[in-house]
């Protein structure tokens, strides 16, 4: 990851951050060489999956089967000295089997028989939700507080989930039938939605090559719990200029057809724009991606990176849209290119 080529401006971080800064850096670039021993390519889905990691967002892989998605999460997690639990998400899945359930538990010696709460596979830092719209909304909606609040509620009691704790679910595209799609207010928990698309053709190669030899792998623990708390935390303390606020703040808010400054092309093709989490999700992405560059600053090159991931799946188009052929992330492409940069 070459960091690219940004005009400095000077800010003044104490030298403990700017140290957890470097640790941050070369923790990703750990990472990163980890996962290269099996992924092959898609070193721009990674990227973004450490942002949202160090930012503390959840992540929605989206992609066609074979790309490696759940290879990948799997992957991540064996680099990190994280608890890690798989769920694959089916149609007859309870929320019970995810959050867990209260058993009743008689004690041999005396008798007495009393609740225990037992836990579900949603009690590990990180949790792979693998196909999650193949599961009732019932089930999806199992995840909100979990994701939100980073706990669970069962007969009224409420249970802290690990510390850190992320969702990375994987969906399929192009699979309809017998599947349940995401609620908008799901949607909107994820902070990236990641494009997982088709690897080029030396990639490929590469692919085919290593993974039809014998090839055993191992996959070393490069970053633990602590090392996490503490690049999360620096990632908070990076400082934000006011225009790179608003910038990030007018991005969002021409995506709303009812807004003044909205464009033409969005009031044509957009139903509902995004809503204030995504202008938060925007400047904590933002530096995230700055420290993993090198920079104890959000530019507006950050914003920009990252405007797709966060904003596509909050945007929903309408028919016009899918007539003219108009996806999410063409709109967002536009919106870039017709919002200036006010200082």
């Amino acid at each position: 990851m070459s960091p690219p080529e940004l005009p400095r401006i000077d800010v003044d971080l104490e030298p403990d951050d700017l140290a957890a800064a470097d640790r941050l850096r070369e923790g990703a670039e750990r990472i990163l060489a980890e996962c290269s021993k099996v992924i092959v390519g898609q070193k721009d889905v990674l990227e973004q999956l450490l942002i949202a990691l160090f930012a503390q967002g959840h992540c929605l892989l989206v992609g066609v089967p074979g790309l490696a998605k759940t290879l990948m999460i799997r992957t991540l997690a064996d680099a990190m000295d994280l608890s890690f639990n798989r769920i694959q998400f089916t149609p007859d899945l309870m929320p019970s089997d995810i959050t867990g359930t209260d058993i009743l538990q008689g004690d041999p010696t005396t008798g007495h028989r009393a609740f225990k709460f037992l836990r579900g596979p949603l009690f590990a830092n990180m949790v792979l939700a693998d196909e999650i719209n193949r599961t009732p909304p019932k089930t999806q909606a199992a995840l909100l507080e979990a994701m939100q609040e980073k706990q669970v509620t069962v007969g009224g009691n409420k249970h802290l989930l690990p510390n850190p704790f992320f969702v990375l679910a994987t969906q399929n595209p192009i699979e309809q039938e017998g599947t349940y799609p995401l609620p908008e207010a799901q949607q909107d928990r994820f902070m990236f939605n990641i494009k997982v698309d088709y690897p080029a053709e030396e990639e490929e190669f590469r692919i085919i090559e290593t993974t039809t030899r014998l090839n055993r792998v191992t996959i070393n623990r490069v970053v633990n719990a602590d090392d996490l708390h503490v690049m999360q935390s620096v990632v908070r303390q990076v400082p934000v200029a006011d225009h790179v606020i608003r910038y990030a703040m007018r991005l969002t808010r021409k995506t709303r057809v009812d807004a003044d400054d909205a464009p033409d092309f969005v009031k044509s093709y957009i139903t509902w724009g995004a809503g204030p989490r995504a202008s938060q999700f925007l400047v904590l992405a933002g530096k995230s991606r700055a420290l993993l560059y090198g920079r104890p600053y959000v530019a507006i090159e950050d914003i920009r990176a990252v405007a797709a991931p966060v904003l596509r799946h909050r945007l929903i188009t309408n028919f016009n849209a899918e007539a003219d052929g108009i996806k999410p992330d063409d709109i967002v492409k536009r919106l870039i290119e017709c919002t200036p940069v006010e200082k």
